[in-house]
């Protein structure tokens, strides 16, 4: 085994791309430096500097904590090339210009070390064409590898290698991408604009060509091509908007220069409208105006016909988004291929003209069907790729239609479909691998190492990925909880429920893992199959649960309930093996309180943290507020409680949720010590192997000490500023409400400063403001609104 270990990066323009990549690379905790142009006026780093205090004010954020923007390393081309020494990957990012990016490479190739890799993150250019001039070393270590915008949210990284990159340069940068930045890396052969871009722009392209046949908005459009396909909910046009038009015209101006004799070539016509947009400066979504314009709270549509923005808010027909919810996908599929209605026709058109462009291509673009569906699902944001798509209804039924649209004349040129398409198969994936057309037989996946990490990879429709929702040896199962094995010696315990909710089952199967995890394992682990997926870690109690009970009994009959999840947690903290909490996506109000009992908790970057009960009118019961106050006091080591304390009153009091894993550790829901996971696909393993550590090196849960709280001195002074917030018109009285309750169970209740309690008192405080709320008329407004609307509300 050889170690591949980037010690720094090197970022070579501070451009949109650039300065995020760096961002990235400090979330990731690997030291970056950021270089541009020396700035004309004032200091020569200029440049760069207005980038690093940019990153602070985007949206998505780029940093998961914009304090860390410090520590991105400031570089010009005039004085620091040095500084390229020191750097195992340099990372080029500047524009799209052939000749501005030769230029460069002169000046920076004599700082690049002996072994460092050298990539340009190019959205299209040859890189072959771009490592001309190299000397053969430079070349064999030159390779292209395209992040795609947000770099820290999208999935996707290109890796593209030309006929001298080294194989194990590609392995080694892989690995790092796929571990360190926590990115899917799909290979893609040296063409114009590689996978993504050149599938993803030609269906956008063939889109806009097919709504205007059909006469379709953009609105409609819109509503068509997203969430009800398994899209992106932004659609065609509004993710044009996002994308930037400007952008979008570059990618397509690649595809006119580079890709003549093309038979798919008229369609890579600029849409006249993207032109009249662009020489207008309305960019999209950058410059406040594209297909889609903001007037007011208002957003307008662009009238086609007109050139003007009229109102919004056009629709799919009832029809078409009854035929879209078949769950049979061929049936789905054979209903738009028949129907006479303009809308199916047009999803039947976009369908067919991405399976034709993909099986004339797959040869040239890529090595196999399994990365073209990879690079559309990670990099498009499509829940299923356009092979997937295909094989799933019906592979030789879709064929023969496709064929007979090319044959009348229907498709939008007319080459044939491959022989291959037609040779008896029912798909391009197969338990054995997928169906590579340059090599003519099925590829299985990569067995680099890296990918021993990944327990349950990312599966494709049709292979031999296990599904972890099924995988292993079930101890237990019901329709709450599974509690499994890997045939190890880690216990795993899933939850099953909608968005992992917690109700009566799970408490039940939390308590049943724990004496089973205790009586014949190292550990157990809490983590969900769809974790990798966006899934949730648990979106807090299930308030659905609640409701028979109280119809049947009122509040009282729910106090026991809460008493029970309460001794739950305590159990789960007290547990004689290590509990790890394998965190992903939400972990709200009581998923939180779960999360915060265990031993130990490893997360994903992606990982949405807090105590959001004040939003539904009532307080954090299951242990949240307690353990707020266990923290202060251990944070505080003697000193001035209360000045810890407020942070977590605040969390808690203002609902606070954590916008990544690295800010969850800054406000304090995640311990210093806690893992942060950059692929959701490893956080299986590596909370594994977090629980084994733990155990082997002798484990024994904490000891049950009494907690020093501030009592009637901490609650007095958090109260005098709610009472300003409250009659300065910033919180309603019921926050107030809320607000004083928190306060108290966090203070220690009507008890001197100083004072010791145990954990039971804090507990008992907050189910007694839990059931006190639970009966009050505001508390009940705001849950039954979240119920109905799913929205908060404010009263």
């Amino acid at each position: 085994m050889s170690n591949f270990i980037v010690r720094k990066v090197a970022v070579l323009g501070a451009g949109v791309m650039g300065a995020q990549i760096a961002a990235h690379c400090v979330n990731a905790r690997v030291p970056v430096v950021l270089f541009d142009l020396p700035a004309k006026e004032g200091s020569k780093d200029g440049i760069v500097l207005r980038a690093i205090e940019n990153l602070k004010k985007l949206s998505p954020a780029p940093l998961g904590n914009k304090d860390e923007a410090a520590y991105i390393e400031v570089g010009n081309y005039d004085e620091h090339l040095e500084m390229l020494k020191g750097c195992d990957l340099i990372i080029e990012a500047i524009a799209e210009r052939m000749d501005w990016k030769h230029d460069l490479y002169k000046k920076v190739a004599p700082f690049i070390a002996p072994n460092a890799i050298f990539a340009s993150n190019t959205s299209g250019l040859s890189i072959t064409a771009l490592s001309e001039g190299f000397d053969t070393g430079l070349k064999a270590r030159f390779c292209g590898v395209h992040f795609f915008n947000p770099p820290r949210y999208m999935h996707l990284v290109e890796l593209i290698p030309t006929a001298a990159t080294s194989p194990a340069i590609l392995d080694q940068l892989e690995g790092f991408l796929t571990t360190t930045l926590g990115k899917g890396v799909v290979r893609a052969k040296d063409t114009p604009n590689f996978i993504a871009n050149r599938v993803g722009i030609f269906g956008m392209l063939a889109t806009m060509h097919e709504a205007e046949k059909f006469g379709l908005s953009c609105d409609v459009v819109d509503d068509l091509t997203g969430a009800k396909l398994g899209r992106a909910k932004s659609g065609t046009f509004r993710t044009a908007d996002v994308v930037g038009l400007d952008t979008m015209g570059h990618v397509i101006k690649t595809m006119q220069d580079t890709l003549v004799g093309d038979p798919f070539f008229a369609v890579y016509k600029t849409p006249e409208v993207l032109t009249k947009l662009v020489q207008a400066g309305a960019l999209g979504q950058k410059t406040g105006a594209g297909f889609y314009k903001k007037v007011g709270k208002e957003i307008q549509r662009l009238d086609f016909a007109k050139g003007e923005y009229v109102a919004g808010g056009g629709k799919a027909d009832d029809l078409i988004a009854r035929i879209l919810k078949e769950k049979d996908p061929a049936k789905r599929m054979k209903t738009l291929s028949e129907s006479k209605n303009p809308q199916a026709q047009f999803l039947w058109a976009i369908f067919r003209d991405v399976f034709h462009y993909i099986a004339v291509h797959l040869e040239s673009i890529a090595d196999n069907a399994r990365d073209v569906d990879f690079a559309m699902r990670w990099g498009f944001g499509q829940s299923i790729g356009p092979f997937e798509t295909w094989q799933s209804a019906g592979w030789q039924q879709v064929a023969g239609w496709i064929k007979e649209d090319i044959d009348a004349g229907k498709a939008l040129c007319s080459a044939p479909l491959p022989a291959w398409v037609f040779d008896g198969r029912t798909g391009v994936h197969a338990p054995e691998g997928s169906w590579s057309a340059a090599r003519k037989t099925n590829v299985p996946r990569s067995t680099l190492p890296v990918y021993q990490r990944q327990v349950f990879r990312a599966p494709v429709l049709g292979d031999a990925a296990v599904d972890g929702a099924k995988a292993g040896t079930t101890v237990f199962e019901d329709d709450a909880v599974r509690i499994w094995h890997q045939g190890d010696d880690v216990l795993i315990l899933s939850s099953k429920t909608k968005m992992h909710v917690i109700g009566p089952g799970m408490i039940t199967g939390l308590t049943r893992a724990l004496a089973e995890a205790e009586a014949n394992y190292k550990g157990l682990v809490l983590w969900n199959a769809d974790a990798a997926a966006g899934g949730a870690f648990s979106a807090g109690a299930d308030l659905q649960a609640m409701l028979p009970l109280f119809m049947s009994g009122g509040v009282k009959a729910i106090e026991p309930a809460v008493a029970q999840l309460q001794q739950a947690h305590l159990a789960l903290k007290y547990a004689n093996v290590p509990v790890v909490a394998a965190v992903a996506g939400l972990a709200l109000g009581g998923g939180c309180e779960l999360m915060l009992h265990a031993s130990k908790r490893v997360a994903s970057i992606e990982s949405y943290i807090g105590l959001v009960e004040v939003g539904v009118g009532l307080i954090p019961a299951g242990g949240g507020l307690k353990e707020a106050a266990v923290r202060a006091a251990t944070d505080a080591k003697g000193n001035d409680l209360l000045q810890f304390l407020k942070n977590y009153f605040m969390n808690a009091a203002t609902a606070n949720v954590s916008k990544s894993a690295l800010e969850a550790k800054k406000i304090g829901y995640l311990a210093a010590d806690d893992l942060i996971v950059f692929n959701p696909y490893e956080l299986l393993h590596v909370a594994k192997v977090e629980a084994r550590a733990l155990f082997d090196a002798g484990y024994r849960p904490p000891l049950k000490a009494l907690v020093p709280v501030t009592g009637r001195y901490g609650m007095a002074t958090i109260m005098a500023q709610l009472v300003n917030m409250r009659d300065g018109g910033f919180i309603s009285a019921h926050d107030y409400k809320l607000g004083s309750m928190i306060a108290e169970i966090v203070c220690g209740g009507e008890v001197e400063a100083n004072s010791l309690v145990n954990e039971q008192w804090l507990l008992d405080l907050e189910r007694k403001a839990f059931m006190e709320l639970l009966n009050h008329p505001k508390t009940q407004e705001r849950i039954m609104g979240m119920m109905q609307t799913g929205k908060p509300v404010r009263n």
